[in-house]
């Protein structure tokens, strides 16, 4: 009951926070090219796109062209970050000039076009409560939110809103939660899913509340976290707002988070320079978050309004030469799939990832798939590439048996090769059992020839990745200018398959968010025109503006998939936006700063010193005017 725990509170901390409209701005803007088939009648339709299975099937019911004669292919797609996530008007427009002429027809977006034209991101308005009892333990919360549509609704337009109603309650253990959402159209350009697709939302306003919970309480920051965390699980547990978390242990990425930061050596370093009266004083802003990833089960798709349809494909083929051939439904735009898919099939198969080969992005190469979007790929897809190479070592060790003349149950399999138990001399390899699969003169009764498997795969749950970050900054009191000047880390993505490919995915979240909160906002003025309508106008920080990053992970792994993975590629995007407005409010709040607006451009970050010491200087004067007089 929410009014309840609202009555027994307490202490009731309420604010409003603003997310800034954003532009995705990938390295590429949109592109198409229709090209006619004249053998079949049909088309092919390459397009920078996230999603070319789902714009295979919309390009087919928007135009008549039939599925089977229409092939989509994403090539090497510079970026997306959800912005090539719909399937846009350009697209079916292509295809219809190409069939009315006959001829190839190519558009390809300029920056400008794209700017006002492709989907925009955020451009909420939140109003959240948090009831909490006097030791720090939350109570409960209320959220309201009013969420701009833009003009017309794009594929995900509604669903922003919704994932982030199940993310506001964060990683807090609590009973009592409401959430209510007004959506909103403007005439501005629609919003959709951008790097995070409503998690960064949430996440910035929980993680900003409960420093205004903390100063409220005169708790450390770090400590009301800790009082409300949930305790370390690896099972499904039901959160206030309705959903599982697979697994969790915040505990450990906070505990780590604080010791490579060293917390205490940076508090003291704030209290030195308090004292001494620096104008460049210290801020630390932490962040401890989750994100609901593995966008796929089905069922629960559809309950989304996503109509369904959340498993993704994949098959592997083992080659007569031993060689190997992945074929995924997942679309890469830069997350490294090839990879990373190539680790996951030469691990169950024993090869090298240099014997495999990754197809993507091919509708006639990879008919089956979902595509690529809110952290899926490898709770999804990779694992579907995993259970492909499981179904394939399993038909192997039937065709090995039958060739060492040993019972199946007896053969073992390691390192690409298999042999009878108790007599490792006896063995032959995968490439030999490949062989003798496609020769197809001595298999076991029944067995059809060929080494290749299909899977589909589709999750019992999503996945919830989660992580610590500590933000430093160094804010100068006399000009507003922020800087960053230490990042730390801790996030918890499950097993890692690839280091570097994780660490890249950080680096760019982390940049993103740091945009977020420092540089970027487009701006429309009151006749509806976008003022922020390219790179001199929409600020976009460069190499110099993002500060160097110490990493570090904790390994949770999650009970829905067998690899236990949970993906990364947005947590960057969620963790760092309130990491950095913490601490800059951090940095400033001894001087009465409560809040800045993002981004917080070094005119915001002077405008609240001076409104703090205006507000101060009026509760001065009005003290001493109450003070009674002196005899």
């Amino acid at each position: 009951d929410v009014e309840e725990a609202f009555e027994r509170a307490d202490v009731v901390v309420k604010e409003r926070y603003i997310q800034q409209r954003l532009i995705p701005n990938a390295i590429e803007p949109r592109a198409v090219v229709a090209n006619p088939d004249p053998v079949n009648g049909g088309f092919t339709v390459y397009s920078s796109t996230q999603i070319p299975h789902i714009l295979k099937s919309v390009l087919s019911m928007i135009s008549g062209v039939p599925e089977q004669r229409l092939r989509v292919v994403a090539p090497d797609v510079g970026g997306g970050f959800g912005s090539k996530l719909n399937v846009y008007a350009e697209e079916a427009l292509a295809l219809a000039l190409a069939r009315r002429l006959d001829r190839p027809v190519k558009w390809v977006e300029e920056r400008s076009e794209n700017y006002l034209a492709t989907i925009h991101g955020r451009d909420q308005i939140q109003d959240i409560e948090l009831a909490a009892d006097r030791d720090g333990k939350i109570l409960g919360m209320r959220v309201k939110l009013v969420a701009d549509m833009g003009a017309y609704l794009q594929l995900g337009t509604t669903v922003v809103p919704l994932l982030g109603a199940f993310m506001y309650p964060g990683v807090y253990r609590f009973g009592a939660y409401s959430f209510s959402c007004t959506a909103v159209y403007t005439n501005k350009t629609p919003t959709d899913a951008y790097r995070g697709a409503g998690r960064p939302e949430a996440a910035y306003a929980i993680e900003r509340i409960m420093d205004a919970l903390a100063r409220e309480l005169g708790m450390d920051p770090a400590e009301v976290r800790r009082k409300n965390f949930y305790e370390p699980f690896d099972q499904p547990t039901q959160t206030p707002a309705g959903i599982q978390y697979d697994s969790f242990n915040l505990q450990a990425a906070l505990d780590k988070a604080l010791k490579i930061a060293d917390y205490e050596g940076l508090r003291e370093e704030q209290r030195r320079r308090r004292e001494s009266g620096d104008p460049v004083q210290l801020g630390i802003g932490f962040s401890t978050y989750t994100e609901i990833c593995g966008i796929a089960p089905s069922q629960v798709v559809a309950a989304l309004g996503g109509g369904g349809a959340g498993w993704e494909a994949a098959s592997v083929r083992v080659l007569a030469s031993g060689k190997v051939e992945v074929v995924t439904g997942t679309s890469p735009h830069g997350q490294g799939h090839v990879t990373s898919w190539s680790q996951i099939a030469a691990d169950a198969l024993g090869v090298s990832p240099d014997d495999v080969e990754v197809l993507h992005g091919d509708t006639a190469a990879a008919p089956w798939g979902r595509d690529t979007y809110g952290s899926r790929s490898l709770p999804v897809g990779g694992v579907a590439v995993h259970l492909a190479a499981q179904k394939v070592v399993e038909k192997a060790k039937k065709i090995a048996a039958h060739m060492l003349e040993a019972a199946e149950g007896d053969i073992e399999f390691a390192g690409g090769r298999f042999s009878v138990a108790g007599s490792p001399d006896r063995n032959v390899s995968l490439q030999e059992v490949a062989g003798a699969a496609y020769l197809a003169s001595n298999l076991p009764e029944g067995m059809e020839p060929g080494l290749s498997e299909e899977i589909f795969f589709d999750p019992p749950n999503f996945t919830f990745p989660f992580g610590a970050h500590i933000c430093v900054v160094e804010a100068d009191t006399e000009t507003g200018k922020v800087r960053i000047r230490d990042y730390y880390a801790v996030d918890d993505c499950g097993p890692v398959v690839n280091p570097i490919i994780v660490d890249g995915q950080l680096h760019g979240g982390l940049a993103q968010g740091i945009a977020q909160a420092l540089y970027e906002e487009a701006i429309y003025d009151d006749d509806g025109n976008l003022v922020t309508g390219s790179m001199v106008d929409y600020m976009i920080p460069g190499a110099p503006e993002i500060p160097h990053f110490t990493l570090d992970r904790t390994v949770t792994p999650s009970p829905s998939n067998p690899l236990g993975v949970k993906g990364v590629g947005e947590a960057g995007t969620i963790g760092s936006p309130p990491a950095v407005i913490n601490a800059v409010v951090d940095a400033l709040s001894h001087l009465g700063v409560r809040h800045v607006d993002m981004p917080a451009t070094p005119m915001r970050v002077w405008q609240a010193i001076q409104e703090a010491r205006g507000r101060e200087a009026g509760e001065r004067e009005a003290s001493t005017e109450a003070r009674p007089a002196q005899d």
